[in-house]
């Protein structure tokens, strides 16, 4: 069936309307490429109180914000409920070391529209009337210690009686270079009050670093609008359009460069109006000498003042334009945002037709939040280790530090991440799960972005992958060629060329992972922690003593599926090209020596009926299993591939050299069923005979069995831990953790020990449809105890429900994932946030409150479902 065209369809083809976008992170103090310590800690380096007086170096950050492609120009909001200490021009949060459970954004936010070429974007944000509560969320979680929650914005009674400012920015595009702006001020308190409101428009600073770059300008113009200037680039205005009730604004000139009295007191030199001049003169009530008299600088906003009504909204519209077009016949305001909403109502109206109007809220907003966390990334490491021309060179402990290796490395793109607040960075395998949702809406960015991560300046040399910006060298689970292959599907299977290209790329890093983490040459692969972080009773990602090896059920699993997804992938390449027989042979036997090692060297528990690590003294051989039942463990199930028996017809070698295979090692018949009797072949690292005993695990609801999905711990250890005992000696132990971990293993906002994530969900959901292609009828009991059979067809459509049901309101109209947000007023509900993790019996969202990358994968659940039904 053909794609359906809508406007929407046609504009995201067109590069041009993808210049301007939300490109604009919601943090960038903070990060690793801002770290220029000896010490490494980038949260103290640059922390937030200095955010507001600080250059950046490589990024900028802003509320509600957009750039052009290159984070040239900058636009973005700033307000002021006139008591807080500060200008609130982005979200606040706490570092690593300030949250009891790690960093954490304390603001409340979301991201409810948007298009693929940013045609149309909605964003919204929730600012209290009194006092911006920053010292008690610090103090507060600074008492409190793992075993609590978190003490969040809500917690704090700040939204008491609904004083509170609810402002919604509404971008539309005339065309290209033509960005119209609505920015609704709800005043929701009982009483009248003021906001002050600052649409700002900044230059990112690059001649400070660079002196070779001219430095922009932004000047008044006659009108009262801003008028930014830079070489080489389209002359950009921003003016004030209406409504005619708001009265014009002032507007206030600094510049982008660091307040060194403030920042740097010992430095001899000073910039008269630096980065928070305008904040300053706001604060003063207009009166300090902080801004430009001149009306010019490399930063500027225009000042309103909003007197608002109890219950009353107030907007402004704003316009933001290339100077060249000003004199072309374009739409008024309201008619551009009127017919480009229009229009991304009838775009997103055709990903999932059937889904109830709930549902095809959670769908877009999820997209949303994806396509408003495409973010400009810009790192090269080699300058970053050196230092920049004219600047102070960096301390000599970061050239044996961290991401030391990477020297080839160097971004400066658009770039899917995880979150613009606490990941705003990209992830590697993150990112594959983000191009997997991302291709229903936007194919050619998804391939762009999975191919990005391939491309020689992120690609090690040796073909290891980028894992993250905090250490490139952490290794991720190797889900790119399972991603390739979904993207490719879901675009149609039409682009070949691209397709090719990737399995060149997806070769180099097979090649490292089978050098590197296999270095027994056993075919029973390390890796590390693989992104499950504190998922087992010790640190995966740490050497263990005494010459000890850890052998992985995930990292073989991993490979597993690799294998299988790199022989689909030939398979497809092969139809044209008959050379990629030779390859797809080579992954076939690849996989079936790795699915007999694991299920016959030691990682699979007969007694148990599961996998687990293995920890081994190569010494002497002695080992000994970590018998700790966990989403390390169910891998494995996801190694599964379905061969269409007509596909592979007419590769004559290909099936000749599987048939010999199967001929002269029969036991390899548990790994491999053929094609036959009009089935298609099945490979699957569970084999046929085990297959029962794994689904008996997953289906038990005092294990993995959520009401919301599959924890990534087994709930058999509530209050029961695991031990893991050497030697007759207690080494470490593990036990199910739901919400967030009480553990500082592998720190911060990540928990593995009993909540329910999204990556692992949805590829064990995949893969119980592949098992179901060829396996059809056969039942299981599910859930375990009820004494109800289930075809695996039945238990994947149940499991895809019960992780939408996260987000979907219940019968008592609740949304489980907002059980995380205690006294939330009524008329958020609609507002759907995409948690990180969720809590493994509630559901309620935890970890990164906008981390909608992976968890995005929502997306493809609910047009999967509507599409099969």
């Amino acid at each position: 069936m053909a794609e359906p065209i809508t406007a929407e369809h046609a504009r995201r083809e067109d590069p041009a309307w993808r210049r301007w976008g939300p490109y604009l992170s919601e943090r960038a103090w903070g990060t690793v490429r801002e770290d220029y310590s000896a010490d490494g800690d980038a949260w103290s380096s640059f922390p937030h109180d200095q955010a507001r007086s600080r250059a950046y170096r490589w990024s900028e950050d802003g509320l509600g914000g957009i750039c052009d492609e290159d984070q040239h120009l900058c636009l973005a909001f700033a307000f002021w409920n006139g008591v807080d200490p500060i200008l609130k021009e982005r979200i606040f949060g706490l570092t690593g070391d300030q949250g009891n459970h790690g960093e954490d954004a304390k603001e409340l936010w979301w991201y409810l529209d948007s298009t693929p070429s940013h045609s149309w974007m909605r964003w919204r944000y929730v600012y209290p009337q009194a006092a911006f509560p920053y010292e008690d969320l610090r103090a507060t979680n600074a008492a409190r210690d793992r075993t609590q929650p978190e003490y969040e914005l809500l917690d704090t009674g700040i939204f008491a009686e609904d004083r509170y400012w609810e402002v919604t920015v509404d971008y539309a595009k005339g065309a290209p270079e033509d960005l119209c702006l609505r920015v609704s001020v709800t005043n929701r308190g009982p009483d009248a009050a003021v906001l002050h409101l600052l649409p700002t428009l900044w230059f990112r600073n690059r001649w400070s670093w660079d002196p070779d770059v001219a430095r922009p300008r932004i000047t008044a113009t006659s009108g009262g609008g801003l008028m930014a200037a830079d070489a080489g680039r389209p002359t950009m205005v921003l003016t004030h359009a209406g409504p005619a009730a708001t009265a014009a604004p002032r507007s206030l000139f600094c510049d982008n460069e660091t307040n060194r009295r403030r920042i740097f007191p010992d430095s001899p030199t000073a910039v008269p109006y630096p980065k928070d001049g305008i904040a300053d003169h706001v604060l003063s009530g207009g009166t300090s000498p902080t801004v430009n008299p001149q009306l010019t600088g490399t930063k500027a906003a225009l000042w309103y003042t909003l007197a608002v009504p109890a219950g009353v909204t107030q907007e402004v519209h704003l316009r933001l334009r290339d100077t060249s077009t000003l004199a072309a016949d374009r739409p008024e305001l309201a008619t551009v945002l009127a017919q480009r909403e229009q229009e991304a109502d009838a775009f997103y109206a055709t990903l999932a037709p059937g889904a109830d109007p709930d549902e095809q809220r959670i769908l877009r907003q999820a997209l949303a939040g994806m396509l408003w966390s495409k973010q400009f990334y810009h790192l090269d490491v080699a300058r970053w280790l050196d230092g920049d021309p004219g600047q102070p060179v960096p301390p000599a402990q970061r050239l044996t530090g961290r991401n030391h290796g990477w020297r080839h490395l160097s971004n400066r793109d658009i770039i899917s991440m995880p979150d613009t607040w606490e990941y705003p960075w990209y992830a590697a395998w993150d990112l594959a799960f983000h191009a997997i949702a991302l291709a229903h809406v936007d194919p050619g960015f998804a391939k762009g972005q999975l191919r990005l991560i391939m491309r020689e300046w992120y690609m090690h040399p040796a073909g290891k992958l980028p894992a993250y910006e905090w250490n490139f060298d952490d290794v991720n689970p190797p889900v790119h060629a399972i991603a390739t292959l979904a993207v490719f599907e879901i675009d149609g299977g039409r682009d070949r060329e691209w397709l090719v290209r990737m399995f060149h790329k997806l070769l180099l890093s097979f090649t490292w992972w089978a050098n590197v983490k296999d270095p027994e040459g056993n075919n029973l692969f390390g890796g590390g922690f693989l992104g499950m972080d504190n998922v087992g009773p010790f640190d995966r990602s740490a050497p263990l003593p005494d010459g000890l090896t850890l052998e992985q059920a995930d990292g073989t699993g991993w490979m597993a599926l690799y294998c299988l997804s790199m022989l689909e992938i030939a398979l497809v390449l092969a139809r044209q090209d008959r050379a990629y027989e030779d390859v797809a042979v080579k992954f076939f036997e690849h996989f079936v020596l790795i699915a007999e090692a694991i299920n016959a060297h030691g990682l699979w528990d007969e007694a148990d009926g599961f996998y687990y690590d293995r920890v081994r003294r190569p010494a002497d051989g002695e080992a000994w299993p970590v018998r700790v039942r966990s989403m390390t463990g169910l891998i494995p199930l996801c190694a599964v591939a379905a061969a269409d028996s007509v596909d592979t017809a007419h590769l004559h070698e290909f099936n000749r050299r599987v048939a010999d295979y199967l001929q002269r090692h029969p036991e390899a018949r548990a790994f491999v069923r053929p094609a036959e009797d009009g089935k298609s072949m099945l490979m699957a690292l569970v084999g046929h005979d085990r297959l029962p005993r794994v689904i008996e695990r997953i289906a038990d609801p005092a294990e993995f069995l959520s009401p919301h999905g599959l924890r990534a711990l087994s709930a058999a250890y509530r209050g029961r831990p695991f031990e893991f005992w050497i030697g007759g000696e207690m080494t470490a132990s593990v036990d199910y953790e739901p919400a967030e971990s009480t553990t500082p293993l592998f720190g911060g906002n990540s928990n593995w020990r009993g909540p329910i994530w999204f990556p692992v969900n949805h590829l064990v959901v995949g893969a119980l449809g592949r098992y179901a292609s060829r396996l059809g009828p056969a039942t299981f009991e599910y859930p375990r105890g009820s004494g109800r059979r289930c075809t695996l067809e039945e238990i994947r459509a149940d499991l895809q429900d019960r992780l939408i049901a996260i987000f979907r309101r219940d019968a008592d109209g609740q949304r489980p994932v907002l059980a995380s947000y205690p006294g939330m007023p009524a008329a958020w509900a609609d507002n759907v946030p995409f948690h990180e993790y969720f809590h493994g019996d509630t559901g309620a969202g935890l970890g990164a409150c906008h981390q909608t990358g992976w968890t995005g994968l929502v997306a493809d659940l609910i047009i999967s479902a509507h599409r099969a039904g």
